[in-house]
Parts: structure tokens; sequence; C-alpha cells
């Protein structure tokens, strides 16, 4: 059963992320339906993007020099609105759906979500699902007084300087993973400090809860219901990790 829903009026996710990890069609070749994934996607995101990665090569033969060689390989394409603030991506290995911020709630893009789905399915044909991945991003602004900050007033969950009398934080870096229990969930954690901004820490605080799920493609309550507890583990991980004083300072 789902928590209740956290409500913040100023919530600090800079972005959200559906992915759906797939097993494609061993002879498919993505560049192929480029055509029919632009004409699909456009209406609802006009600008396009292809994703390219480098690929470096170092051929050694004995006694010669060696010989470096650098190829593009196209892994998928970005289907992007016009103000940059939501995309879908179709890659050689799934989908993806990426929320920007202003971020209202999961609830408001499932329906968008779906709909992008089966029209990723339609064109891309993948075999079946091998996992599903909520991941949310967020940055927070921790007020600091005379350039000191208490970060155990903000975060349950913080790193302990040796001597605190002695050294003052100039950075951290954490990361946590574990697996929930009782579904089997994954979850990853990462909280990370950013370079003081005009007397308030940035930190970064990166949420990915994932779970192995095998499924038809076609059978979107299933992995609807997957994308739901991944929702519900990450709102325990926030709602643990942060302090009272720390979820206020999104509510004005």
């Amino acid at each position: 059963m789902d928590e209740p829903t956290l409500k913040l009026k100023n919530a600090p996710i800079v972005e959200a992320v559906l992915n759906i990890e797939c097993d494609m069609p061993p002879v498919q070749d993505i560049a192929m339906i480029s055509v029919s994934a632009r004409e699909a996607f456009l209406p609802q995101y006009p600008q396009f993007r292809p994703m390219l990665v480098m690929e470096h090569r170092i051929e050694a033969k004995p006694e010669t020099p060696p010989e470096l060689s650098l190829k593009n390989s196209l892994q998928g394409f970005q289907f992007l609105q016009d103000d940059g603030k939501q995309l879908v991506q179709m890659r050689s290995q799934g989908f993806s759906f990426n929320r920007l911020a202003p971020y209202s709630s999961l609830d408001d893009y499932l329906g968008e979500m779906e709909r992008a789905w089966s029209v990723f399915i339609k064109i891309a044909s993948p075999v079946q699902v091998r996992m599903v991945q909520l991941r949310f991003i967020n940055r927070i602004l921790l007020p600091m007084s005379g350039g000191k900050l208490q970060v155990d007033d903000y975060l349950k969950i913080c790193p302990q300087l040796p001597d605190e009398e002695k050294l003052g934080f100039l950075g951290f870096l954490n990361q946590y993973v574990a697996f929930e229990k009782d579904t089997g969930n994954q979850i990853n954690i990462v909280l990370a400090a950013q370079p003081v901004e005009n007397e308030k820490l940035p930190i970064i605080f990166d949420i990915t809860a994932s779970r192995q799920l095998v499924t038809e493609p076609k059978n979107w309550p299933k992995i609807l219901d997957a994308i739901k507890s991944l929702r519900r583990l990450k709102n325990l991980v926030f709602r643990n990790t942060l302090t009272e004083r720390c979820i206020k300072l999104f509510q004005n």
C-alpha cells in the first residue's frame, strides 16, 4: 500500500526519470526506426536529438606505434518539448521518460508515461522488460550562518568529521546501496555537497530505486505496480533521510 503523498509547495526535485530496460530484437538497427519514431513523437515533442557514443580503440602491434581509432555509434534518440522540461528517450537498451523542474507529482505524468511507452513498444518492438527504475535528483539549499552549518540539523544521515573543533567541511560524498527485504527493490542513495552559494550549501540528494522485472512489454499494469512500489520506497528514503527542519524548507 502506498504511503500518503508528501505534499511540498516547492519540491527540491530538479529531475525525475523513469527508465524501463528491455531485451530488444537481436537484428534491430535503431537507425532504421528513426523516421517512424520521429513521426510518432514529434507532435508532442517537437525537438529531436540523436544520442551518440564515441568509441575509442587502441591497437598495438609489436615494434609499431599504437594506432588510435574513433567511432561514433548511435545509441538512440531524444524527443523534447519546446521548453526542454520534458523528454522521451528511445534507447538501444530501452525507454526513458525525463521530467525536469518544475516537477509536480508522479501521478501527473503517469498517463503520458503510459502513452509514450505504448508508442515506443509499437515502433521498437522490445522482446521483454528486464528492469524498471525510478530516479529522483534533488538539490537542497541548506542555509548557513556566518559560514557555518550544523549538517545534522537537516540530514538524519550525514557525514561526521573526526574533529569537529579543528576541522570544517569543504565538501562530502556519501553513497549507500541497499535492498528492501519485503519487495526485493533496490535503492541507491547519493548525498553530495556542492560549493557554497550565497551563504547556502547546495546538497545533491540522488535517489534511484529499481526492480528486476521480467514481463511482456504490453503488460503496463504490472509495470505500473512496479513504478508505484518504487515510488513508495523513494518516499520512505526521502522522509527518513531529511529532518523536519529540512522538509520545512520546501513548504515556503
